[in-house]
Parts: C-alpha cells; sequence; structure tokens
C-alpha cells in the first residue's frame, strides 16, 4: 500500500468519523437498527446488478474460449470484493478479475483486454447513468434545490468523463506496451523484452475488441447502464427498510448523482468518507433527513460487507487451489525431464 493510499485512507477515515460525529451517531446507527434483516435483502438483491455485470463481461468472451457467464460471475464477484475492502484502489478489483479468469482457462492477453474493455465500458455507462440524475436535478433546481449541489455533481460527472476519456486514449495508443517500456526505463536492471511482447499482446486484444467487436462492445455497454438502472432498486428498498420511503425517481437521483460522486473519489480506498459526505448532501433534495442520507451510505457499506467477505475468502481459497495445482504441474513436468 503506497504512502499516498495511506494518506487518503486516513483522509477519508477521518472524514467518516467526523460526519458520523456531526450527525450522531445513535441517530444513525438507530436508523440501521430499524432495517435488521432488511439489509440482508439488500444485500441480497446486489447480485441482480451483479449478474447483469458479469454478463457485460461474458458477452466480450469470444466463442471459442474455455470460460462463460458462470466464470465472469466468479470474477466479477471477487474484484467488486477487492474494490469495497481491501486499500487497493480500483485497480486491484481488475488485477483479481484478470487473475480469476485466466486460471479457469483463459488466455492472459484475453482476459485482460476483456476486462480492460469491460471496465472502460462500465465507467462510460456510469457517466450516462450520472447524466440522468443531473437531469432529474436540473429538475428540482427549477424549484428551489441548492444550485452549488448541482455544479458538485457536474464538477464529478465532468471529472469521469475526462478521465475515462483519457484511458479510452491510452487504450488505443498501446497503454500496456508504451506503460511496460517506460518501466523499463526507469528499472531497466532486468530484461523487459518477455513482459513487453505480452503487454504488445494484451494492447492487440483490446484494439480488436474495439474495432472487430464493435456489436460485442455495444452489448456490454448496454448490459452495465441496465446494471446501473437496476443498482437503484438497492436505494428504494434500503430506504424502504430504514423508515424513508422515497419514490423511484428519487431514489435515481440518489444512486445516480451518489455513484457520480463516489466514482470521482476512485483514488481514495473504498470511497471512505467521500460517499457518506455525497448522500448526506443529496439526502435533503428529496425530502429526507441528513441521517436518513448517512444511515444510506452506512447500509451500502453493510452489503459490501456481507458480499464482500464471502467473495474475498472465495478469493484466497481459490487462489490456494491454482497454486497447489500449479506446484503440482511443475512438479509432474520435472519428472517428465
Amino acid at each position: 500500500m503506497s504512502r499516498a493510499a495511506v494518506l487518503l485512507l486516513s483522509i477519508g477515515a477521518a472524514l467518516f468519523i467526523a460526519l458520523l460525529a456531526w450527525q450522531g451517531f445513535g441517530a444513525v446507527t438507530g436508523a440501521l437498527a430499524a432495517a435488521g434483516w432488511g439489509l440482508v435483502l439488500v444485500a441480497a438483491f446486489h447480485f441482480v446488478p451483479l449478474v447483469l455485470d458479469a454478463a457485460a463481461i461474458a458477452v466480450l468472451f469470444r466463442k471459442d474460449e474455455r470460460v462463460g457467464q458462470r466464470d465472469a460471475l466468479l470474477a466479477r464477484w471477487s474484484g467488486e470484493s477487492v474494490n469495497s475492502l481491501l486499500p487497493a484502489g480500483q485497480l486491484g478489483g481488475p488485477v483479481a478479475m484478470v487473475r480469476q479468469l485466466a486460471q479457469r482457462g483463459m488466455a492472459m492477453r484475453d482476459a485482460a483486454a476483456a476486462i480492460t474493455v469491460s471496465t472502460t465500458l462500465q465507467a462510460l455507462a456510469q457517466i450516462v447513468f450520472a447524466v440522468f440524475g443531473i437531469a432529474l436535478f436540473s429538475a428540482y433546481a427549477a424549484h428551489g434545490a441548492p444550485r452549488n449541489l448541482g455544479v458538485a455533481a457536474s464538477i464529478a460527472t465532468a471529472v469521469l468523463t475526462a478521465l475515462i476519456a483519457l484511458f479510452y486514449l491510452a487504450q488505443r495508443r498501446g497503454l500496456f506496451g508504451r506503460a511496460l517500456r517506460v518501466a523499463s526505463k526507469l528499472f531497466g536492471k532486468r530484461d523487459w523484452s518477455a513482459l513487453t511482447t505480452r503487454a504488445d499482446a494484451i494492447d492487440a486484444a483490446v484494439k480488436s475488441l474495439y474495432d472487430d467487436g464493435r456489436g460485442r462492445a455495444a452489448a456490454s455497454f448496454m448490459l452495465s447502464l441496465l446494471g446501473w438502472l437496476v443498482g437503484t432498486v438497492e436505494v428504494w428498498l434500503a430506504l424502504r427498510f430504514l423508515g424513508h420511503p422515497v419514490n423511484w425517481i428519487d431514489a435515481l437521483l440518489l444512486e445516480s448523482i451518489g455513484q457520480a460522486i463516489r466514482g470521482a473519489a476512485f483514488a481514495v480506498p473504498g470511497s471512505l468518507g467521500v460517499q457518506e459526505g455525497g448522500y448526506l448532501l443529496l439526502a435533503p433534495l428529496v425530502g429526507l433527513p441528513p441521517e436518513a442520507g448517512l444511515a444510506l451510505s452506512l447500509a451500502k457499506r453493510a452489503r459490501e460487507i456481507l458480499l464482500g467477505m464471502p467473495g474475498l475468502l472465495y478469493l484466497h481459497f481459490s487462489e490456494r487451489s491454482w497454486q497447489r495445482q500449479r506446484a503440482v504441474r511443475v512438479g509432474a513436468a520435472e519428472i517428465a525431464d
């Protein structure tokens, strides 16, 4: 974990604690306690957008691949668990997904390409989803909603848009090969030729998906967007169980702009503190008390723990199993020689 990540995590944790203290720890935990087993149902529902996100990955697989929807689902689950619960930034999840697919028989080149493209398209779908929320906010602003909040949401969406545009352009220009060539110049004490060749192969596979697999890419984007839209139900359910029911439009506004704020704070592990602050500001916009917005954010954190801890356990044991199998294969090869 880098010093920058430690610093950002510390700042996020401090903001998280400050927001809880400001709103009253008892009031927020009381709302969560009132939800009770409803939080388990919210966590269970999250499997629906999770399946859609996995389908957005699987649709990018070639027909001759040895992996399918089930493998994509397990990879997506473990990757989301890493992103939610480990201080690995937003890179840890995609790396875990690539390893999972590679361990299940997919070529590393193709696995890295599929996850890179699906991650890009999911971020693009999130931007479209955020635009829905900003359009709704404009309607609220016409009735006296605080305009500075709309400006913050627009800035968050603009940041996301700029980042994904740069990420896409970097992919088109050979992101992985260029990155390794820069690394080889900075840390040139070893032979980087084999790694550079593999990186160039990944770049070629990524370009092929964009150029030759446009239909699959479009399907991946639509499935990702559907996943974001379906995720609105999670907010609707959570607030109902928290004792603060809202209508579907309000739930869509909270989820779209809330996710945009969280996405813009990708550098903070788990967007800790930032997500809470975003929902705290958004809550009054739909007629909710601020503590309800904070409770909603904590309900999402509870869902991440309920699904993420088993996901990390699965990742741990699958890695151990793969390492054992690899050791057996290496041992058998040495005996054969």
